[in-house]
């Protein structure tokens, strides 16, 4: 996979991930149950994908497999004691992370046009959720950026396993854990209709199974700080499906704000698959 083609694939990625608002909304059970079913869905859907996993156990692997559970669960949990602008602004921490833990743990330097598109990047994102960020549910909080460092610990473990592989193999495995620690949660309350099953097979098997199945590819080819910025545009493709299909519009700074990450990330994007 060329540079242009994993950079065309993140994107990818992030329209995949973003269309979870809209399909979670349709799944009426325990908000972990979802994301406990939507993993282990996910899960069978690598297997599937990859054919015959191989695993060959190493830290980076294990690594990744819990930053992977770790950082669903924990965004899952966040948006439960606070709001869910919080959860997100503070998830997309993850490319401050790995812009400075990369260039110690990875090799790989910080260039002066990353930290301004990251600059960039965080400050069309604050103007996208101005309205919708409060100081409520400290442990939220906490939890999200938890679960913003759990986020930059995917890119970073995955890319440090390098030429040995098992990038897939990883991810398959974060959603298996997290699809057990969820277990407990499916048996409360009443069972998603079939509606809700349909939602939880298009969550599994498209927007978490098929999305990271692309992102594990891209990641080879791509530094781990760009496999950050470029699917930061997920959240702000978010509320497009949720207009498309449920009609609630965003306020005109909400929208000014996503076109500046969508600018943001498509310069980088453009700027490194040009290797520059």
């Amino acid at each position: 996979m060329t540079r242009s083609r994993a950079m065309l694939a993140l994107a990818l990625t992030a329209c995949l991930w973003s269309v979870g608002g809209v399909f979670i909304k349709s799944v009426e059970w325990n908000p972990l149950a979802i994301a406990g079913a939507r993993s282990a869905i996910a899960a069978a859907t690598l297997f599937v994908l990859l054919g015959r996993p191989r695993v060959s156990f190493s830290w980076p692997l294990l690594g990744a497999a819990v930053s992977t559970a770790a950082c669903m669960l924990l965004f899952v949990t966040a948006t439960r004691l606070t709001t869910a602008a919080n959860a997100v602004v503070l998830q997309y921490l993850a490319p401050l992370h790995v812009a400075i833990l990369a260039p110690k743990f990875l090799g790989e330097p910080t260039k002066p046009r990353d930290w301004a598109a990251l600059a960039v990047a965080m400050a069309g994102m604050a103007l996208f959720f101005w309205d919708d960020v409060s100081p409520d549910g400290k442990l939220g909080i906490l939890l999200a950026l938890g679960s913003s460092l759990a986020f930059a610990g995917i890119p970073l473990c995955l890319r440090r396993l390098g030429g040995r592989g098992g990038q897939t193999e990883a991810v398959l495995l974060g959603n298996a854990l997290l699809a057990l620690v969820c277990l407990p949660f499916y048996f409360q309350g009443s069972p998603p209709d079939m509606k809700g099953v349909g939602a939880l097979m298009i969550l599994g098997v498209f927007q978490t199974g098929l999305a990271y199945y692309i992102y594990t590819r891209a990641v080879q080819h791509v530094r781990a700080l760009e496999a950050m910025l470029i699917p930061v545009i997920e959240p702000i493709l978010n509320p497009v499906w949720v207009f498309l299909f449920i009609g609630e519009r965003p306020s005109l700074h909400a929208a000014i704000g996503g076109l500046i990450v969508l600018g943001a990330a498509a310069v980088q994007g453009v700027l490194a698959a040009r290797g520059k």
